[in-house]
């Protein structure tokens, strides 16, 4: 029997085992698997390997069945709401109940209708901006054809076609390009930052292919890593099965096409590798949250302190009553008696002010198309300590302008370009001409040939030196075929990986000689007189972050000379050029005016010179071991004893009033660090162009560190340096954070500026966030493209600036302008305002809430500690509602100065960073003056009533809300004309009321003379010496705003 026992529980336990097991490998399927790397068939998304997420890009908190339990769980779990809460289900107790359930339930269930409303409202409008994002339609390559198809439907292994000017939908490999030359450019602003285009290569074996359809007929997959976050590198495989022998092609980051980055020429063809979740630029975004303001945890506080107060003032009056009886009861019915202490329209005031912020923000016409897509946290705005800002399409307009170039002995600015294209066409014209040569030359004419020839020299390395590529467009009129034959300038636009060397080329084409063909192995430039000069790319090498310059060898086929250009950041060109006076004194000059200065070298090689060279280059090409060292070695051969030609300066253009804007923020006490993935000297220029760094400042640029001890060294040498700027790059920064995050963070904070180049998207959340943690200080990041949407939703108050880059950070932002400028008068108007306001009215709240319980209290130690109620059922509700709800409120349309003058002094926005409206010493003071009115009024009552309870009621409760309403007057700084309704509309509504209100009030008494001299004199006792004290205040030491108003 015990065998058989025995044997079913081992046979039952064997079930739950097989059951659990089948259960767990179910979730696991339907949960999120670890990554690992995927084996993707061309055209075949069916042929999958493991289970992909969905293509949908999904900013919101909650989803349909989260939404009701996710927004009743944020409210419930402050301690504020909690407690009304457990208020409102006590009264179903019958023991300890006091008045009618509405009273109780009717005020909760309105708190949580608004909340709920609102943030369902936030909510369907994120779904609205995500669908639209979601349904964009793209075209597929199927063995049917062309279809088209949603984003959101798009899957991995599809072939997707991308064209012009559209943005990737999901992280692909390059397969194949429309373009001539074999390769695109990708825009890639949205994802790292930097304005530079990508050059991006397909995979030769899908290229060489005579169709694009002739993909879905060969047998090929590609094998790509597991997903991860890093967008600069990539490992993955092309195979081709069916040729013979098969095809194998290493893949690596020119190949592929992130999401969010976006086409810049031709149409291109690629296979999906990750959708959804899985996206590397999804990977580098951090989830939404939902922000909760400082504002609100400082009146949660104060509401924790009263609930403090409540507790002490039940236990005493049980205390007075020497705990007689079944005292336990009393204290409930006691704290249920005094639980207007705290206010719970306390929470509704506040959450209807910030919808009345929202929408006064809207509505200002000086900052029009400014969005507040968070309506929670307008406080936060008036309380920013730090600004944290991105570079491109955020401060620069994206566009560059070439403002200088400089020989040495003479430079031409935006004025003088003139000179340079008579200097250009002189040339032409000479050679053409052919003269013969003039023995009696004036000096003159020899220095003005000399100053000729050596800006053609300068003009022509300029116009040679890039890897710019003209691209002819149909434009109407003229066809693409005839306008590349013929060279038509109105069909021409330039294609570039950076906008620096396109507006260098425009330059020159402005000047005279214009770049009109390119390929891999030749150049041509166009003379004034039209003549084409022919060139042939022999080398290029092209710019790296390392070596800061870029390099192109080019023989010019009419006369057979060999020439190395050179061009590059002064810091390295210093060394390569021959010996000069001027360059470092010019290059200074030029950057501290806010200039991306480039230095521009030549080199004639002769035919031996040039061919020893190569051999020694292909060489170094070919070894296995140490190639970039040796390839590098070869090239530093020939980087010697350079002939300077020239300076160039280019600018990349602010947006309007950017310097006004920081200079307004800096004197309201804000500091501002510039987090860009842009270059350093690209970010140093505009710091100082900006004047985010001012003229006085010195700026200290953090030496890269690749180790704890040169990170050491290098803060150590920053520690005795003051009041300096800090420039750091990213890698540099990751290092410092690894091993002396504190000391780090301790210096950055004392500097009066911080700019971080190379920043990847979770590095800028990251500092975000190390920022918050050591000052205790509120946070805000601006920012216009994909890669800001991290640090915009990591910071207390996200900005996000509609721009060039698309709608991506503005739509993850809680606040969306149209420029820069207008985040002064966000900041420094509606943010103090919004501040201001809101501390106003939760005082006013709360000393409406104490006044009511003070005089409960008097009520019950007069009255032998009874648990008594004051007041009963609509006078209660009627008394935070409709006697004193309007008045109270309209204190949200309440300032102390104009918004011109906020503006005009931003100083007075520096107070508010010590949170004074809202601090213990003013909270204290209302406090004394709840507990001064109340004790007034009910002892006043209690004192010159007649001979009923009725009477009591009737003065006391007249005297209070009169009070009330002279309280708010006492408060108003700027009247409006809706306070003064408000006020009128609630002294008309009591005494409409009291007709119906004889179960509570003497409707005879209150129209005796008796009852209105009674109220007149404990209202001007209750008020009166308050206005005295308010007006010596202001006499005598008088509030900073006060001088500016008067």
């Amino acid at each position: 029997m015990d065998h058989y026992g025995y044997s079913n529980k081992l046979r039952l336990c064997s079930w739950i085992y097989s059951a659990c097991s089948q259960c767990c490998e179910c979730l696991r399927c339907c949960g999120r698997r670890d990554p690992r790397p995927r084996t993707v068939w061309l055209g075949h998304p069916e042929k999958r390997d493991q289970r992909y997420p969905r293509n949908v890009i999904n900013n919101q908190k909650y989803n349909f069945f989260t939404f009701l339990p996710g927004v009743l769980f944020n409210q419930f779990k402050y301690f504020f709401n909690l407690y009304f809460l457990l208020l409102a289900c006590s009264q179903f107790v019958v023991e300890m109940r006091l008045g009618a359930l509405y009273t109780y339930w009717v005020p909760l269930g309105f708190v949580l209708a608004v909340t709920v409303i609102r943030e369902a409202a936030e909510e369907i409008r994120c779904y609205m901006r995500d669908k639209e994002v979601n349904s964009q339609i793209y075209s597929k390559l199927t063995a049917r054809g062309t279809v088209k198809v949603k984003s959101s439907n798009i899957q991995v292994g599809d072939l997707i076609i991308v064209e012009k000017n559209q943005r990737v939908p999901a992280d692909m490999i390059f397969l194949r390009t429309s373009e001539k030359n074999g390769s695109c450019f990708l825009r890639t602003d949205q994802l790292d930052g930097e304005t530079d285009w990508k050059l991006r290569l397909p995979v030769t074996c899908t290229q060489r292919l005579p169709t694009a359809s002739d993909l879905l007929q060969i047998r090929s997959y590609v094998y790509a890593e597991e997903p991860n976050i890093d967008i600069h590198n990539f490992v993955g495989t092309f195979t081709r099965e069916d040729s013979d022998p098969p095809v194998n092609e290493s893949l690596s980051i020119e190949n592929t096409l992130w999401a969010s980055t976006v086409i810049a020429s031709g149409t291109v063809v690629g296979v999906v590798l990750y959708t959804g979740r899985e996206l590397r630029s999804v990977m580098n975004t951090s989830n939404p949250r939902s922000k909760i303001g400082l504002f609100d945890l400082e009146v949660n506080c104060l509401t924790k302190i009263l609930f403090g107060a409540l507790v002490v003032v039940s236990l005493v009056m049980v205390a007075l009553q020497h705990f007689a009886g079944r005292w336990y009861l009393q204290i409930i019915r006691f704290l249920l008696l005094f639980s207007n202490i705290i206010p719970i329209s306390l929470r509704v005031n506040l959450d209807m002010g910030k919808i009345v912020y929202s929408w006064v923000i809207r509505r200002d016409s000086k900052i029009p198309g400014t969005v507040v897509r968070s309506s929670t946290i307008p406080e936060q705005l008036g309380r920013i300590s730090y600004l944290l800002t991105d570079k491109t399409g955020t401060l620069t307009q994206n566009e560059m302008v070439f403002k200088r170039l400089h020989l040495g002995t003479v430079a031409y600015g935006l004025d003088s370009m003139d000179e340079v294209q008579s200097h250009i066409f002189s040339i032409y014209t000479q050679q053409s001409q052919d003269p013969p040569a003039v023995k009696g030359l004036t000096l003159a004419t020899k220095v003005r040939k000399t100053m000729s020839s050596r800006v053609h020299e300068a003009v022509k390395a300029i116009a040679l030196c890039h890897n710019v590529t003209p691209v002819y467009e149909s434009n109407g009129v003229t066809d693409q075929a005839e306008a590349e034959r013929h060279y038509e300038d109105s069909c021409r636009v330039y294609q570039a990986s950076s906008p620096d060397e396109v507006a260098l080329v425009q330059w020159t084409e402005s000047v005279g000689l214009t770049l009109v063909g390119r390929d891999q192995s030749s150049v041509q430039l166009r003379t004034p007189g039209g003549h084409i000069l022919n060139f042939t790319i022999l080398q290029i090498f092209p710019f790296t972050y390392e070596s800061k310059r870029m390099g192109i060898i080019v023989r010019d086929e009419s006369t057979g000379e060999i020439t190395f250009y050179m061009k590059g950041a002064d810091v390295v060109m210093a060394g390569i050029v021959q010996y000069n006076d001027w360059l470092e004194e010019e290059c200074g000059n030029m950057a501290r005016e806010g200039l991306r200065v480039l230095v521009v070298a030549k080199k004639s090689l002769t035919e031996e010179q040039y061919q020893d060279f190569e051999a020694r280059y292909v060489q170094a090409k070919l070894s296995v071991h140490d190639r970039s060292l040796k390839v590098a070695t070869v090239i530093e051969s020939l980087e010697m004893e350079m002939e300077l030609l020239c300076l160039t300066g280019v600018e990349d253009q602010l947006q309007t009033d950017v310097r006004p804007t920081l200079e307004t923020l800096r004197n309201a006490g804000i500091k501002v660090w510039m987090l860009t993935g842009d270059k350093l000297e690209t970010a140093t220029c505009t710091a100082k162009n900006a004047h985010l760094v001012t003229r006085t400042q010195d700026i200290h640029i953090f030496r890269l560190v690749t180790n704890r001890g040169e990170a050491h060294l290098e803060l150590n040498a920053f520690r005795r340096k003051h009041d300096c700027a800090l420039v750091i790059s990213g890698d540099s920064l990751e290092v410092c954070l690894k091993y002396y995050e504190y000391e780090f963070m301790e210096l950055a904070c004392q500097c009066p500026a911080v700019v971080c180049c190379r920043c990847a998207p979770t590095q800028k959340a990251q500092i975000v966030r190390l920022l918050q943690e050591r000052t205790g200080k509120l946070t805000c990041a601006v920012g216009d493209g994909g890669n800001d949407v991290s640090m915009i939703q990591e910071a207390d108050c996200g900005v996000g600036v509609e721009g060039k880059e698309g709608k991506q950070a503005s739509l993850a932002a809680d606040f969306s302008i149209t420029q820069f400028k207008h985040l002064g008068r966000l900041l420094m108007v509606h943010g103090r305002n919004s501040y201001k306001r809101s501390a106003a009215l939760s005082q006013f709240v709360i000393h409406r809430s104490l006044c009511i319980s003070t005089m409960q209290a008097v009520f019950s130690s007069v009255f032998y500690f009874a648990s008594v109620p004051l007041y009963q059922g609509f006078l209660i509700i009627g008394y935070s509602t409709i006697y004193t709800m309007f008045p109270v409120f309209s204190l949200v349309l309440d300032k102390d100065v104009k918004s011109e003058v906020a503006m005009l002094y931003p100083e007075l926005y520096k107070d508010l960073l010590k949170g004074r409206p809202l601090s213990y010493k003013t909270f204290l003071i209302w406090v004394l003056i709840s507990i001064y009115q109340g004790s007034i009024i009910m002892y006043g009552a209690l004192l010159l009533f007649e001979s009923e309870f009725v009477h009591i009621v009737a003065i006391s409760f007249t005297s209070l809300i009169l009070t009330e309403l002279l309280m708010v007057a006492l408060t108003i700084q700027t009247w409006h004309w809706l306070m003064i309704v408000a006020e009128l509309l609630s002294l008309s509504c009591y005494i409409a009321s009291l007709v119906f209100l004889h179960e509570f009030i003497d409707v005879y008494f209150i129209a005796t003379l008796s009852f209105l001299w009674k109220v007149t004199v404990i209202t001007l006792v209750s008020c009166l010496p308050l206005y005295v004290l308010k007006y010596l205040r202001r006499r005598f030491s008088p509030p900073s705003y006060s001088k500016l108003t008067s």
